[in-house]
């Protein structure tokens, strides 16, 4: 599986993969983002499967995906939302 993590820097923001030596950085989240999806969409559409993690300020993990290869050569990849596994703390009274 190729990974790919979208993660702050002091000035902007990097996109990591495991498909590229040097990190490519970006000024915004946003711009960087666009991009690292647009390399999983390219890499499933080869026929790879691919975990997307998008982190924030804090380097905390806001978002996971995995963009799996289609089915039929002619559909898109598709992205799927990891959702958060994380136990909520239990409250005590």
């Amino acid at each position: 599986m190729e990974t790919i993590v979208v993660e702050p820097l002091a000035r902007g923001w990097a996109v990591q993969a495991d498909t590229v030596d040097n990190p490519m950085v970006f000024r915004t989240g946003r711009a960087a983002e666009e991009t690292a999806r647009a390399l999983a969409f390219r890499l499933a559409q080869a026929g790879k499967l691919v975990r997307l993690r998008l982190k924030l300020r804090n380097s905390t993990t806001e978002a996971r995906f995995v963009c799996l290869p289609p089915l039929d050569p002619e559909s898109p990849p598709n992205l799927v939302n990891l959702p958060d596994v994380r136990q909520p703390e239990l409250e005590t009274a």
